[in-house]
């Protein structure tokens, strides 16, 4: 059972990596409301689930990723990324560790390759890597505390104070239907899209491309961490962090409500006659009326009003950045 087998339920559009999970159930702002009042549960069961078990597990993990786990705590949790030589985002790895198996949450699609990447790089250590997609499922609860019969993973700061506090758990799927069926209230993902757009909170395939930079999408402090070893990809961490600044930057779009149009993932956006980005994933927030994440040029002022291009028409959109300029 899945959340598409509940009553009213609405698949995710298709083609979409969240078709197979419930999109909403006949009143996303409601659905919105509720997880922001901290109810409800929203099945992101489509996500892959990879472990990592072994004395050398986490000393592993820490020279592969960008963040500190070494001394990570048995049900302490982190936002990972992997990148590539060049310093571009590879994998975002939601970790937590429960004493004796790292567990990676990681977005649709992408549990194979990881797998394969990480079984290249296991060597002589003594960890042991497995896809358990296909035994293991996620769910996600507006509640900032850590389930005490499951693997959690807390949504970090400075996400959760911009109200997407939360957590994924990992549950056996043979509990997913009893977990669904006995929420309060139950939330698809066009709710939990929306409150993760509004947060400026980026997600992998959504708000990155091949040639994303870390500093791009505020993943500093929040995935990776600074003061760390030798990892791959550090070296042009260091150099944007200490010389320069990155070519882009996230920003949060208000859109012009009057055209009720909510653009696609990648709508080319401009300044003027000039293209200077790409939208990274649209929603119509309970509050904030339609919105949007957009990846634009560094340069463009902050205070310039964007146009959006899409099939349907041409969308005006003022910015909000939350990333240092």
């Amino acid at each position: 059972m899945t959340s598409l087998d509940l009553p009213q339920a609405v698949a995710g559009p298709v083609g979409s990596v969240d078709e197979s999970i419930a999109w909403h159930f006949g009143d996303p702002h409601r659905e919105q409301r509720l997880l922001a009042e901290g109810i409800g549960l929203v099945d992101i069961s489509n996500r892959g689930v990879v472990t990592v078990a072994g004395p050398d597990r986490l000393t592993w993990l820490h020279t592969l990723t960008t963040q500190h786990l070494e001394n990570l705590q048995p049900h302490e949790s982190a936002l990972v990324l992997i990148l590539s030589p060049h310093g571009h985002v590879e994998h975002e790895l939601h970790l937590v560790d429960d004493g004796e198996t790292a567990w990676l949450i990681v977005e649709p699609g992408t549990a194979d390759v990881l797998e394969k990447y990480l079984h290249s790089m296991q060597f002589m250590l003594r960890v042991t890597i497995s896809n358990v997609s296909s035994q293991f499922a996620v769910v996600w609860e507006p509640i900032s505390a850590i389930d005490p019969s499951n693997p959690t993973w807390l949504v970090p700061e400075p996400f959760a104070s911009r109200g997407f506090s939360g957590r994924e758990v990992i549950l056996h799927r043979a509990d997913l239907a009893v977990r669904l069926t006995d929420a309060t209230a139950r939330s698809g993902s066009w709710a939990l899209e929306a409150l993760r757009v509004a947060a400026s909170m980026p997600r992998l395939g959504f708000e990155t491309d091949h040639k994303t930079l870390p500093h791009e999408v505020g993943w500093i402090g929040s995935a990776v961490h600074l003061q760390k070893g030798c990892y791959r990809g550090q070296e042009t961490v260091a150099r944007v962090q200490n010389l320069g600044k990155p070519p882009r930057r996230l920003v949060l779009l208000h859109l012009d409500g009057s055209a009720e149009i909510i653009p696609g993932h990648c709508a080319r956006v401009f300044a003027g006659e000039k293209e200077v980005g790409w939208v990274g994933t649209g929603a119509r927030h309970y509050e904030l009326g339609p919105i949007a994440t957009a990846i634009v040029k560094r340069n463009v002022p902050v205070d310039a009003v964007l146009v959006i291009r899409t099939d349907e028409g041409d969308v005006s959109a003022a910015q909000e950045s939350t990333l240092p300029i």
